[in-house]
């Protein structure tokens, strides 16, 4: 059974991710409220993923014998000045879920929690693409400075982005 320690850590990790996927929806409706819509399709597939990472804390607490409690989730921002400052907070914010994930992984080893350990794992390999993924597109837009074209082209690009299934999810 999982220690208490670890499951309300657990449960502020899953009230995080779905927080990081509203905050991506809030991100998608603002792109489409300015007709970029390949910047749109980018975050609701993040969103999406985000979901995702939470319904693997859902499972994981379950399957450990824990308890899920949710709590309330903050209204994100719903207004921005420009696709980089947009994505400058994605990026912000990929870090900050760095470090709550990295100190669960303290704690799950502090706690001899071994398997929950195992589990944060997953997500210290995923964090370094998100952030990979989010400095991209910062760069990117650095590049572009003023050139709306080159903003039309990068909004093509991340309209071809696809939301991928992991292949099992936790608890489903």
């Amino acid at each position: 059974m999982i220690k208490v320690k670890i499951q309300d850590a657990l449960n502020k990790q899953l009230n995080a991710e779905l927080y990081s996927s509203y905050l991506y929806l809030s991100m998608a409706a603002y792109f489409e409220s300015v007709s970029l819509k390949g910047f749109a399709n980018w975050m609701q597939v993040q969103a999406r993923e985000e979901l995702v990472h939470a319904m693997k804390f859902y499972g994981y607490i379950h399957e450990s014998g824990g308890r899920v409690t949710l709590t309330s989730i903050s209204a994100p921002l719903t207004q921005w000045d420009s696709a980089l400052e947009v994505f400058k907070q994605v990026y912000q914010h990929e870090q900050k879920v760095t470090g709550l994930i990295n100190n669960l992984v303290t704690l799950a080893v502090s706690e001899a929690d071994h398997a929950t350990n195992n589990f944060l794992q997953w997500f210290i390999a995923e964090q370094v693409e998100e952030e990979s993924s989010a400095d991209e597109i910062v760069q990117k837009l650095r590049l572009l400075g003023e050139d709306r074209s080159g903003l039309f082209m990068l909004d093509q690009e991340l309209g071809q982005r696809v939301f991928t299934a992991p292949v099992a999810v936790e608890g489903e």
